[in-house]
């Protein structure tokens, strides 16, 4: 929801002398590190621009500079160290102003909120040491619209003020160009829109802008920032620039036309305490395309951030139990080129096509750092835990395991959980298995599953389903010739309470549990019927998973202009559907179809104890100009629209807008519900359908039609051209990502869509190891949080190598009072909550020192 009071006149200052609203002249250069060129040329560009606005502190001594981004300080730094000591000068001095706070101004929808959270961890730590002070101003001058989470992620990060350009005046009709800026928790901070543009074109003089801006702020009776300087490919304030604004300077008077900074202004505004507009709101919409191009950067970052989540978390435990090596330097190196790829113009998928290999192997970089320290982190756990067994011979860990395995005395697995919760989830071992005990000796279903390989007979992996404590590990026992009868139970990681296995039955195009049955429509591959058979309600108004082709011919990369994507082409259909799994634990159901050059598969499992229908999509695209998107129309009525954002979620209206969304959206209403046995109607209830996804950023919703963008046929940085049949096409090609579908009854928050959403982001990890004595236990718990609204996303080593750094948010929009404890640490507190907000811990190493609630700078 929004609220907007009414813009108020200042005539007046708290003296009472008559107020005259000046004009601050922002020096600046945006800088697009990549963009229309490789990031080798944006380095370049930015040394060049670096000594040009030096040059020009030489010669004009009136001259401010203003800039953004750690990272360019950095390249500076590393490759020209005496200019980088001519910048500290001037830094000091207070002509070089540094804004931001960011390590790049990137997209401000997409990253995820802790990848937020690291923007300013590593890019104001980085100010702070190198120049004494971190920046007061938030900085997204060229970003494509802005999430509603940023307000609390900027007051956390030590800054109170935000400056930002797009959506501009014809995107987003606001009252005035300075507000308050609110998030949901409450937080605030004083908000600028930049007025016409946030450089100064080459060869375009500055004059007429200035008194443009000036006519804007007599309009609006408060000051106004004019930004000028050469951007985007670098070049920043030239001499005519600084010549023009001494004459404009000269015959209106100093006093209203000021060479200043984003500081001073907002400094000034502070001071002065002009009557504002408070927005609770979003800031969008502006290249809504953006949101869905170039699938391969999105699904790698959103990869690359859960992966170095998962490696810190594990690594952090591993640390604290055995003393093993916890490595910030690599950490931060790795979140190093996951924050430059979430640069606006290289996340927002409008580069060139040759950034985008560039953009594939730095995310490479981070994932194989992740993927290492993991590895390093549960094998030196799992290598510590006892997996001798009572009443069985025990085999020194040096002798051969053939003979360990010849008598079939079990193998252990160990799986790990990321997660800050206990999680059931499926675990699948790379070998042909005959049996599975849990490390208390009871029998656990399995479930043979066709491999990736085909090597001879050997084929088949084995599936069981883990029940793993949170933020720990548990330990399973796999068996080549033993068999055992699981019987009608499993047992729970935690507290060893049975759960009902149910049951599940398959046919040629339907799969049925307990609680939901899916059908498919032979012919289309869509889905014919979602029953949820708990609260006697369809889900699914008419037809579900319907892929629709959009046309966007009329369209450039970033969807300029364009708000809805629904005129639509065809449907991929012609389908072909085969059960290709029935077991005791899982069913699928396999729908492949086509539409013109291009195939889709997908893959349909339900789970026997669940009723989210899991599905994986193998996709190979071939068509241009066109976007495909998932249909899932959802029979309720009233429908409200509900996606999550970065640490947060926002309602949106069901107006069918192209919107950014995160891990999942959701779809509530009221819905008919009808007899169990009878089939009658008996009345109405609360339900909805949450559409949860392990890649995808783009969604809409047109009354009660939910639709998922999965790929656009789009130029590379087309802005309008003129296009020949040598134009390159992005997203060509196949790609794989899963989705799930959530029926519940009531609210999403009721039915835990958050973190079921982590979950299908997040899975465990396992190891199958070896019989040897050990420290650990076969099971453990790392946390224990009371409330289910909390979730905890960080667990990792302080900064500052001095205790550890835990961050958690309330993700259901109400206050929440949760104890948390961490038996590994030997520490246990209460914490409250407001809502939507984010909590960060700092546990020192000293147990007799208290527990610190820090920001995200950890300062």
């Amino acid at each position: 929801m929004k609220t907007i009071e009414q813009h108020q006149h200042l005539s007046s200052n708290e003296s009472g002398e008559t107020y005259v609203p000046a004009v601050h002249m922002i020096g600046n250069a945006h800088l697009d590190p990549v963009w229309l060129w490789q990031w080798q040329e944006g380095y370049a560009e930015i040394k060049a621009t670096f000594r040009s606005a030096l040059d020009r502190m030489n010669e004009f001594p009136e001259f401010v500079f203003t800039c953004a981004g750690a990272a360019y300080y950095q390249w500076i730094e590393e490759n020209d160290p005496a200019m980088f000591a001519e910048m500290t000068a001037r830094i000091a001095e207070g002509r070089w102003v540094i804004v931001g706070g960011w390590w790049i101004q990137p997209d401000c929808n997409l990253p995820s909120g802790e990848s937020f959270a690291r923007h300013s961890l590593y890019g104001q730590r980085y100010f702070l040491e190198k120049f004494g002070l971190t920046a007061k101003v938030g900085y997204n001058v060229d970003s494509f619209g802005h999430h509603a989470m940023l307000p609390q992620i900027l007051k956390l990060s030590g800054m109170d003020y935000y400056v930002y350009m797009r959506p501009e005046e014809h995107e987003k009709s606001m009252t005035g160009n300075l507000f308050w800026w609110e998030s949901q928790d409450g937080s605030r901070v004083m908000t600028y829109r930049i007025p016409r543009g946030y450089n100064t074109h080459e060869f375009r003089t500055s004059e007429p802008k200035i008194y443009d801006v000036m006519e804007i702020a007599k309009e609006q009776c408060v000051d106004q920032m004019c930004f000028y300087g050469v951007g985007n490919h670098g070049g920043g304030p030239t001499i005519a620039n600084l010549h023009e604004i001494r004459v404009v300077s000269e015959k209106i008077g100093q006093e209203e036309v000021i060479l200043s900074s984003p500081n001073v202004y907002f400094e000034r505004m502070k001071k002065l305490k002009p009557p504002i507009p408070i927005l609770v709101d979003e800031l969008q919409h502006h290249a809504s395309g953006c949101y869905s191009t170039h699938s391969e950067t999105k699904a790698s970052n959103r990869r690359a951030e859960h992966r170095l989540l998962t490696a810190e978390k594990i690594s952090t435990v591993a640390y604290r139990l055995l003393g093993h090596t916890y490595d910030p330097v690599s950490f931060r190196k790795a979140w190093e080129c996951v924050m430059f790829n979430q640069f606006h113009d290289i996340m927002g998928g409008c580069s060139i096509k040759e950034a985008f290999g560039d953009a594939r192997e730095s995310y490479g970089y981070a994932l194989q750092v992740g993927a290492v320290a993991l590895n390093a982190a549960v094998q030196k756990i799992s290598w510590a835990i006892d997996t001798s067994r009572p009443g069985i011979t025990y085999l020194d860990k040096n002798q051969d395991r053939t003979l360990w395995e010849q008598n079939d005395q079990g193998i252990p697995v160990v799986v790990f959980n990321p997660l800050s919760w206990d999680v059931t989830a499926p675990v699948v071992v790379t070998q042909h298995m005959k049996g599975i005990t849990d490390e208390s000796g009871r029998p656990v279903d399995l479930q043979h599953v066709r491999a990736s390989r085909t090597n001879g007979n050997d084929k088949y992996d084995t599936l069981f389903m883990g029940a793993i404590p949170a933020m720990g590990y548990r330990v399973y026992w796999i068996f080549r010739n033993k068999e055992f009868a699981a019987g009608s139970h499993s047992v729970a990681a935690s507290s060893g309470i049975a759960v009902s296995t149910g049951s599940l039955s398959a046919a040629a195009n339907s799969l049925e549990n307990e609680y939901v049955r899916l059908e498919i429509e032979p012919h289309t591959g869509y889905i014919k019927s979602l029953f949820d058979k708990r609260e006697g309600v369809e889900l699914i108004d008419g037809r579900g998973a319907v892929p629709i082709v959009v046309d966007e011919h009329d369209s450039d990369t970033w969807g300029h202009g364009i708000f809805q994507y629904r005129n639509e082409l065809g449907r991929f259909t012609d389908a072909q559907v085969k059960l290709i799994e029935d077991g005791p634990i899982r069913a699928m159901l396999r729908i492949t179809s086509c539409y013109g050059h291009s195939a889709m598969r997908q893959d349909f499992t339900l789970y026997r104890n669940s009723a989210d229908v899991k599905v994986r999509v193998k996709l190979d695209w071939h068509e241009k100009h066109k976007m495909l998107k998932l249909s899932f129309p959802v029979k309720v009525d009233e429908p409200q629209a509900t996606y999550e954002i970065p640490y947060g979620f926002l309602q949106r209206p069901v107006n069918g807008e192209e919107e950014p969304g995160q891990q999942w959206v959701d779809v509530t209403g009221t819905a008919t519900y009808h007899s169990a046995t009878e089939g009658e109607v008996t009345g109405k209830c609360t339900c909805g359908l949450a559409l949860l996804n392990d890649s995808k950023y783009s969604f809409d919703v047109k009354e009660n039609d939910l639709r998922m963008t999965l790929v656009r046929g789009a130029i590379f940085a087309d802005h309008y051209g003129e296009r020949d049949d040598l134009c390159e096409y992005m997203d060509q090609g196949e790609q794989q990502f899963a989705y799930t579908l959530v029926p519940h009854a009531g609210r999403w928050q009721e039915a835990g869509v958050a973190r079921k959403a982590f979950e299908l982001n997040v899975p465990p990890v396992h190891i199958v190891e070896t019989y040897h004595k050990g420290s650990l236990p076969q099971s453990s718990c790392g946390i224990s949080l009371s409330s289910d609204q909390i979730i905890a996303t960080v667990f990792k080593r302080a900064e500052d190598g001095d205790g550890y750094l835990l961050r958690c948010y309330e993700t259901s929009g109400n206050e929440a009072e949760t104890t948390i404890e961490l038996p590994m640490l030997g520490r246990t507190w209460t914490a409250h909550f407001g809502p939507c907000e984010i909590k960060t811990f700092k546990l020192p190493d000293l147990a007799d020192l208290p527990i610190q609630e820090t920001n995200l700078l950890e300062l």
